[in-house]
């Protein structure tokens, strides 16, 4: 269970395209690393030191000093059994923990059915992207979506206040009314209703939102800046989604994996500096993850989809340091004769985050009991 006396929030940023968790933490000091990646490894007088065997990307500089501040739990090895290579495959897994079939419910959307019950906000979780994406949805409980803070709501391009008034009438009319009949029907019904009430309480956001803090240039920057404004106007959102893009590089892995992992550790780096500014910090953790690693050999441009990789847990409460064990280097050992292999399942990770944060059984979520690591101070 948490500990702080506000509510625990959780952040949850998702690397689209599959992160390479072997570039992005280290084994600097093995020769197979170096004898597998010539066009794409690091080389070790570059790399940030963690310890004699791991360390942080040089363009991952502010995540490093975020765990040697203690702030960031470094989750080595994470996947799943009979890991599957497909972007989408592999997502709708890590969405609905569903491995071996098809799931319908998002793992985010079964724990805002936990945390309210009764839906009685329809800002308990909010998404800032293109899309709701899968784990958050589940039929009859609300999630907003929103792809521009400062622009989100309902008819923003009519001038004029009368005109707008009317036409937000038709809406909610449209809304208000039996459109139909069936799931589907009743699905759309709500979410319209949802859609009205969230864009009334978002836009009040915004305009509360003061602060001394700049952050970077990038799109995932400006998704955790709307986070720290909706999360500091108090609105009751207990989750939030962001995604970060890019990540897929089977080319041009040297100029972009470096410039993804600058955005994204800047971007946290600015984000936390910017709640504990405001002592809004403590009641939030932050969820790193990628659908897969990549494979342990370069292509002579990038790399190829993989299995085992990596995500981190950040935020005030964590005791940061390695959780699991870093893949095994020994060829033997490899996946397929060529992928990093798994050594803690994700569901675990996310069983974590669930009982020991959220304060909510992970059991029904995850699908199972799986092993979890203890994070949390």
């Amino acid at each position: 269970m948490a500990t702080t006396r506000k509510a625990p929030v959780l952040v949850v940023v998702q690397l689209t395209g599959g992160n390479d968790f072997m570039n992005t933490l280290i084994p600097y000091t093995a020769g197979i690393y170096h004898d597998s990646r010539p066009v794409v490894g690091i080389k070790a007088e570059d790399v940030l030191p963690l310890d004699d065997t791991l360390g942080w990307n040089p363009h991952a500089a502010p995540l490093k000093a975020m765990f040697d501040d203690g702030d960031v739990a470094v989750v080595q090895g994470i996947g799943y059994p009979n890991s599957n290579r497909s972007h989408f495959r592999a997502m709708d897994i890590w969405h609905t923990c569903e491995p071996e079939k098809i799931g319908t419910e998002g793992w985010v959307g079964q724990l805002v059915r936990e945390l309210d019950p009764r839906s009685e906000n329809v800002l308990t979780a909010v998404s800032f992207g293109q899309g709701l994406p899968r784990a958050c949805a589940l039929p009859g409980i609300p999630a907003t979506s929103v792809g521009d803070l400062d622009n989100y709501g309902l008819m923003t391009s009519i001038g004029d206040e009368g005109q707008r008034t009317r036409a937000l009438e038709i809406f909610k009319g449209m809304y208000s009314t039996p459109v139909g009949s069936g799931i589907v029907m009743d699905y759309l019904s709500q979410t319209g209703l949802d859609v009205i009430k969230g864009a009334d309480e978002l836009k009040k956001a915004p305009a509360m939102y003061k602060s001394d803090v700049e952050y970077p240039q990038s799109s995932i920057a400006k998704s955790l800046r709307d986070v720290a404004r909706v999360h500091l106007a108090a609105l009751g959102t207990r989750v939030f989604y962001t995604q970060h893009g890019g990540y897929d590089n089977h080319a041009n892995e040297v100029p972009t994996h470096p410039r993804l992992l600058k955005e994204l550790s800047e971007a946290i780096q600015a984000f936390f500096t910017d709640l504990r500014s405001q002592n809004a910090s403590e009641e939030v953790a932050m969820l790193v993850f990628t659908e897969f690693g990549r494979r342990i050999r370069d292509n002579a441009s990038g790399t190829d989809h993989g299995t085992g990789g990596g995500a981190f847990i950040i935020g005030d409460n964590v005791k940061g340091g390695l959780y699991a064990e870093y893949p095994s280097l020994d060829p033997a050992r490899w996946v397929h004769g060529e992928d990093l292999e798994h050594t803690i399942d994700f569901r675990g990770i996310y069983g974590t985050l669930l009982e020991q944060w959220m304060g909510v059984d992970a059991t029904p979520i995850v699908n199972g009991n799986f092993e979890q690591i203890y994070p949390f101070a």
